[in-house]
């Protein structure tokens, strides 16, 4: 592939994420994330303030807002619907596709001032650019060392690591994925190829780093994502 062919690249999936971004902005300028509103009502207006501001039209994983014990659940659980309660932790984690580009972004927030909500809700910035530093330090680093390091990351910082995973692979919708459905495009345990590699047709492989974080004792988690390898 050629320079100018991954400069474009690099500039769509950017562009993606900082429409993603500003996406979550007006969420919350907009008030969305508020006591009393249900899980799925929320997600619904998400989706249609991205229509509203981008025209999105389709996401490219299913759209999650979890809340109180609901986020201490991974990925592939579907909790049944919850009302928003006052003093929560909450994330939202959208995949909006803008042209053909992918974004996945996610955020935790905290309704109220629970000191130990709070402290996890900062903790998830701070462990992600840990792993960010983990990354760059390493060019040859397997999806498999970067999830060990995450995990160790969390630990460390006191936190369990909460998901089989620890990013993915993003790019034009759909991204690449092998036929065989292996673990080769996650950050994860038997992820063994170097994460700094071609994909299938040749262009540069490019990943969203995810850190999901539980307090189980407290009950509740937190959650953050965006791009890995891009600044």
């Amino acid at each position: 592939m050629s320079d100018r062919c991954e400069a474009e690249r690099v500039r769509g999936l950017l562009d993606a994420q900082a429409k993603a971004a500003g996406l979550f902005a007006e969420v919350e300028r907009r008030g969305l994330l508020v006591p009393g509103e249900s899980e799925q009502a929320v997600s619904d207006r998400i989706r249609d303030l991205a229509a509203e501001l981008y025209g999105v039209r389709r996401f490219w994983h299913k759209r999650i807002v979890r809340s109180g014990p609901h986020t201490l659940a991974p990925f592939r659980e579907n909790p049944q619907d919850r009302v928003i309660e006052e003093g929560d932790i909450l994330f939202v984690d959208v995949g909006p596709v803008f042209e053909e580009w992918e974004a996945d972004f996610g955020r935790t927030y905290v309704l109220g001032g629970d000191p130990a909500k709070v402290r996890l809700r900062d903790a998830l910035p701070e462990v992600f650019a840990a792993g960010r530093r983990a990354f760059d330090a390493d060019p040859g680093i397997t999806g498999e060392q970067l999830y060990a390091e995450m995990v160790r990351i969390a630990a460390a910082a006191g936190w369990e690591f909460g998901a089989w995973h620890s990013g993915h692979l993003v790019g034009e919708f759909p991204h690449d994925r092998p036929k065989d459905g292996g673990v080769g495009p996650y950050i994860a345990p038997g992820s063994d190829l170097p994460m700094r590699r071609p994909d299938s047709r040749g262009r540069a492989c490019h990943w969203i780093l995810e850190v999901h974080l539980l307090d189980r004792a407290g009950g509740f988690a937190g959650f953050h994502e965006e791009l890995l390898d891009l600044p």
